[in-house]
């Protein structure tokens, strides 16, 4: 039986996806004003804005274009050209900074030989600007496609990373799979409505699975760790297996989730890198972070009352 988290996720996504909360959010300014607590801005200047910024304050960044699920060639070509365009602006701006991408939106639905090919130029790009590309986690339909496709490029390049989902049954067989081939991994407990027989919903369950995943993530070196939760118990995990982990790591959060949190992790010395999402597509992210814990859903009742 799914426990309450999991029910209030499954809610919140189906209130978000009618049409008068859709245009609540996207047509007038009480959405967009919640919007800018959590993506950079609709323009590739708003994200490089916000990159500097965090990077002056010792925070790493990665770079997410918003946009999924593009169904044509065209579109899936324009989005390997905006993200071209953000790697030519961290280099020039000598920004800390890497890009992250879900490769439906670079064309994995329409043929994954153009996504094989658009993840190919994205890595070569990324490499000559002294970056490195994050292969995003979606839906479980596309994990088997995307691990498959990071398996293809990644030793060509040796410098992507891929993200894998606690919840899911199979991640810890992905994770054997994908740990020898280098690069860095993204553990993240997962953000999608999955069945029960694909994902666990328990929220203990996942937290167990995520724990279990993060032991064998800090317990080797081939790759490096970047540990994505805004979870108090699991960022204590993390401490504890830091201290006999041979070889280095970091956190990673999102932008505009628990920034008291975010601080308080670059005081203990440990590295940490906020997730900067941009672009005119940010509503599904939005719905997605609001799901996730309800102390978002109340910034958007203050946003609403104008406080």
């Amino acid at each position: 039986m799914p426990d309450l988290s999991s029910l209030y996720r499954r809610g919140m996504l189906g209130i978000t996806e009618r049409t008068w909360v859709r245009r609540l959010f996207t047509e007038y300014p009480v959405g967009r004003r919640l919007a800018t607590r959590f993506v950079a801005g609709e323009g590739l200047d708003d994200a490089v804005a916000v990159a500097g910024a965090l990077n002056r304050s010792g925070i790493s960044v990665s770079m997410d274009h918003l946009g999924e699920h593009v169904h044509d060639a065209g579109s899936a070509s324009e989005a390997l050209a905006d993200y071209m365009a953000c790697l030519d602006q961290i280099e020039a701006e000598h920004l800390d900074a890497n890009v992250s991408v879900k490769l439906t939106q670079l064309g994995l639905a329409v043929d994954p030989s153009i996504a094989s090919d658009a993840l190919a130029k994205l890595a070569k790009r990324a490499a000559g600007a002294g970056t490195t590309v994050t292969v995003d986690m979606e839906e479980s339909i596309w994990t088997e496609a995307t691990i498959e496709l990071y398996e293809e490029i990644q030793p060509r390049f040796g410098n992507l990373g891929v993200a894998v989902q606690a919840y899911l049954h199979r991640t810890e067989d992905d994770l054997r799979r994908i740990m020898a081939l280098g690069g860095h991994i993204r553990l993240c407990k997962g953000a999608y409505v999955e069945p029960p027989e694909v994902a666990v919903q328990d929220k203990r369950q996942v937290d167990a699975r995520f724990r279990h995943l993060l032991t064998m993530l800090m317990g080797e070196t081939a790759t490096y760790p970047a540990i994505a939760t805004h979870d108090n118990a699991l960022i204590s995990d993390t401490y504890a297996l830091a201290r006999s982990r041979d070889g280095s790591f970091e956190f990673q959060m999102l932008y505009g989730v628990r920034p008291t949190l975010q601080q308080e992790i670059l005081e203990k010395g440990y590295r940490l890198r906020i997730y900067v999402p941009y672009g005119s597509q940010w509503y599904p992210y939005l719905t997605r972070r609001m799901a996730e814990r309800p102390a978002n859903l109340a910034l958007f009742l203050r946003a609403v009352v104008g406080k």
